[in-house]
Order: C-alpha cells, then structure tokens, then sequence
C-alpha cells in the first residue's frame, strides 16, 4: 500500500524537506510506489525572500519544478487552509477555487512566516515591505514612479520602520535605489525608526559599532526609543509626536509564523511558531512535524534556538523531511542540531559584515564580507541544480549550511 507524506510549503525549509525526505526513501531503495512525496505550494517556485530588499525583486524566483522531477517528489498546486490532524486531511484551495482535501500518513508543516502589521493608522494603505515577492515588486515600482513626482523633501525621504537585520538591509540599499532612480545628484534622506534604545539590537556588541559606521557612511539617520504611530500619504507620525514627510516608508519590525500553524492543536510561542522536539515532531499530534519559521526548537545544548532565517531553515528542513520519511519507513531518524551560526548583514554601498557565533564575532567587513554575502545570495541559498544524485546528495541533514 503507497503511503503519503506532504509538505506544506515551498520555501527554503519545504525545498529542503522533499529533497532530504527523497533522499532517505532513496537510500532505503524505496519505491515512489510505496512512499509517495508530495510538496503543496501555489506555484513551485522558490521566492528568494533574503534577497527582496533588492532592486529587480522579479528576477529573485528559481523554478522547483525541475528538481522535484528529477528527484520523484510530485507537486501539488495549491493554499493550505487548515491542517485537521485527527483525519489525517489537508483542506486546500487549488489554482481553480475549488476547495479540496488531501490526505496524508506525514505531514511537514513548512509554511514560513510573514510579516507582524499592527493596527496602526494608515500601515495597511501606505505602508511598503519586502516580506513578500509581491509587497517587493510594488516597491519597487514605487521607487521608479518617484522619478515622475515633483521634487521635494517627502519624495526624496525613505522612512524604514525596524532597525534589525531586514530594516538595516532595506535601509542601506536606499541611498543607492534611489539614485538610480532620481538621478546621480539626488540627495536620499533615509531615517531608521526603532522602537528600542540600539540600532541591530540582535547583533550586539561586537558588531553594532560597525554597523553604525556604515550608516554614518551612508548619511542613514536613526531615530532610537520612538515609534511609528500613524502613517498617511505624506509621511508618518511618531510615537514622541515627532512627524517626518515622506512618500515611502517601508515596514520591516518583526515577524510571525504563518497562520496555518493556528490550525494545529498544539503549544506555540507568541511567535506563533509551534514548539517541536528534536526530531521536528509536533508533540502530542500524531504524524505532523514542524520546521523552518513554523518551528521554534533548541539547536544545541546551551539554550540556543533556530532563528526565522533562511540558515536555520534549510537545515531544520532536512531534518523534518529526514525524520517524517523515517517514521514511514521505519528507519532511524535523527535528531536536529546546528551549532553553528553565522551572520552576513549586507550593508549596501558601505560593503558588508560576517559575524561567526552566537556571540557574533566580526570575522569579515567592508567589500570582503560582501564578496561573500554576494556568494551567499546568488549561489548557496538557490535550489541544487536538477540532476538526481546532485541534489538528493545536498540534502544530507548533517551537511546542510555547513559554513
């Protein structure tokens, strides 16, 4: 009798799965026959989600499809829009409107995150992100339409609501955006705005007085201890009272694991994320495993955490999909760890920075560290190419995002 696990979810951590998944039924000598591999996504298409803070967010896609074909995991057009664990079924809209239902023997929840919005005035109607592909694309074609608008201070001012790693990303890349499109002689005006007392308050110490270099380099002004109280077409307002005129401003303070998790009765963070054991098993619900931004799990034995970050997310993945074919075929699972950390911020024009270790020490700086943060970006995080063995063997849990 075939036996059926899906994963929910295309991204870093669902690509991941299904390759480690159809890696181990290989090595088992498992048949698609008796073990069928399932991926439901909208498309099959990995959105290159680091990357969105850059210009062009339309070329940052790479096709699935092929890869799944070479390694026999079959792609199933479809949103998720509950998980019902005590019928093993998926409820699922396909690309037609019609509600469906797939069942399955193992599930992988590997659904991401997306951006937290609070209910501010005025965010939903003139507040920009990059959290998605499409949030990106509108952006940008933002950003090109403020060559058509008449100068002034608001047109030329980028007001970046976050200072952690996506709002400093976003925010470096500004001054070069926007002279691409305003003309070399524009003068950016780019304010952070951080609710907290330190710009990158996650990168700590070490690093920060680089950081703040940088974005002295790059004229990046930051306003710590305030927050964005409302926001209309011509700028916002501040948490002090303060108001800054701008015709962008783009919302980057935080994260959530996507809403499907909710669907799942079991415990979560007030990430919204669901607490998995090592294995990337959901406890106390029969045949679900969690992973990537949907999980929150240790990664080592001193209190670390997986992060919601693309490095977490491929290994975490290979684990899941490793250890839900496991409970199938009955072989060995293994438990999930990634001692190593690292950090490469992407600072713009002013280069970059590496960090190595929870204690983010400052391995790289300037154009070296962006060399490889280049490499990063255009090579590592991309799917294997579509060759069977090639990309059943980068899939080895224990190998994964080795750095």
């Amino acid at each position: 009798m075939q036996q059926r696990l899906v994963i929910i979810g295309a991204g870093f951590a669902g690509m991941y799965a299904a390759l480690s998944a159809a890696r181990l039924r290989d090595s088992q000598d498992v048949s698609p026959d008796r073990l069928e591999i399932a991926l439901m996504a909208p498309e099959p298409t990995l959105v290159v989600r680091p990357r969105l803070y850059e210009p062009g967010p339309e070329q940052l896609t790479a096709p699935l499809q092929p890869v799944l074909d070479a390694i026999g995991v079959t792609f199933v057009p479809g949103t998720a829009n509950a998980v019902r664990p005590g019928a093993r079924l998926i409820d699922y809209r396909s690309p037609d409107g019609a509600e469906r239902q797939l069942g399955y023997d193992r599930l992988v929840l590997a659904t991401g995150s997306r951006l937290f919005r609070p209910d501010i005035p005025g965010l939903a109607a003139f507040g920009f992100s990059v959290d998605s592909l499409g949030d990106a694309v509108a952006l940008d074609r933002h950003l090109q339409g403020l060559a058509q608008r008449p100068a002034s201070k608001a047109r030329d001012t980028v007001v970046v609501a976050g200072g952690g790693f996506t709002g400093i990303e976003v925010a470096t890349e500004m001054p070069a955006r926007l002279r691409a499109v305003l003309g070399r002689d524009a003068r950016p005006h780019v304010v952070i705005v951080q609710r907290g007392p330190a710009i990158a308050p996650d990168m700590g110490a070490a690093a920060r007085p680089h950081i703040e270099q940088a974005l002295r380099e790059l004229q990046v002004e930051t306003e710590l201890d305030v927050g964005v109280a409302a926001l209309d077409e011509r700028g916002v307002v501040l948490s002090d009272g303060r108001r800054i005129d701008s015709l962008t401003v783009i919302w980057a303070a935080g994260m959530r694991a996507a809403p499907l998790t909710a669907t799942i009765p079991a415990e979560r963070d007030d990430l919204g994320r669901l607490i998995v054991d090592r294995a990337l098993r959901v406890p106390g619900v029969a045949g679900v495993f969690a992973t990537g931004d949907a999980a929150k799990v240790p990664c080592d034995e001193i209190g670390n955490h997986a992060l919601m970050s693309c490095q977490h997310a491929t290994r975490m993945g290979a684990f899941a999909g490793n250890n839900a074919a496991a409970d199938l075929l009955g072989a060995p699972g293994q438990p999930y760890h990634q001692e190593t950390y690292v950090t490469c911020l992407d600072l713009g024009e002013a280069g970059a920075i590496f960090t190595r270790g929870w204690d983010r020490k400052v391995e790289l700086l300037g154009a070296e560290a962006k060399q490889l943060k280049h490499e990063i970006n255009t090579v590592w995080i991309y799917p294997p190419r579509a060759e069977r063995m090639a990309a059943l063997a980068s899939a080895d849990p224990q190998r994964v995002t080795d750095l």
